[in-house]
């Protein structure tokens, strides 16, 4: 195949215009969202300034948020556990990049959260200390909104915050061992 098979060809009217980079158009999407039982049970939750998961049974993994069934067991989540409204960092991202409609003064963190009680991470920002303070293990608490501003939205939670407590142990993958690539069994060939 020659590399003229991959060029474009232009109509000759159009071989002296400056191609065009990239186009901006507004865009909109309207949508309704409707939950389910367990995102309705959480969202009621959360309007009562409340942090529900979901677990099978004793013992069994919470998920926070719940979304109705333990993928690992395969059965319905049935029982509501209350969890702390205080977790730990265990990974983030320091957005330098604004966009469209954010609010959020640049540059932010938004980090992966595992609150008390629960066995998943929630994604939320972490405000209220510079960005370079934050770190996996750190722990931190939820800032709400005013009693008046809570509604059955994750945006009824400001943010989280360093609450001063000493940094959890957080396992960072790789840290006790080689990972593969740097590995004796990958490198041995």
């Amino acid at each position: 195949m020659s590399d003229t098979a991959n060029e474009i060809v232009l109509p000759e009217r159009l071989r002296d215009v400056e191609a065009v980079r990239s186009v901006r158009t507004p865009a909109e999407l309207h949508f309704t969202y409707t939950p389910g039982a367990a995102s309705s049970r959480w969202l009621k939750g959360i309007a009562e300034k409340r942090i529900v998961g979901e677990r099978v049974e004793p013992g069994a993994r919470v998920y926070t948020p719940p979304r109705g069934a333990d993928p690992q067991l395969g059965k319905p989540t049935v029982e509501p556990v209350e969890v702390a409204h205080t977790g730990t960092v265990t990974s983030f991202c320091v957005v330098n990049v604004s966009f469209y409609g954010g609010t959020q003064e640049i540059p932010y963190v938004t980090a992966l959260i595992l609150l008390d009680g629960s066995d998943l991470p929630i994604m939320h920002l972490v405000q209220e200390c510079p960005v370079d303070q934050v770190r996996p293990g750190l722990r931190v608490e939820a800032v709400w909104v005013d009693d008046d501003q809570v509604g059955p939205t994750m945006e009824s939670i400001r943010w989280f915050r360093p609450n001063g407590e000493p940094d959890a142990e957080v396992h960072i993958p790789g840290e006790d061992r080689a990972l593969w690539l740097d590995s004796e069994e990958f490198n041995r060939a």
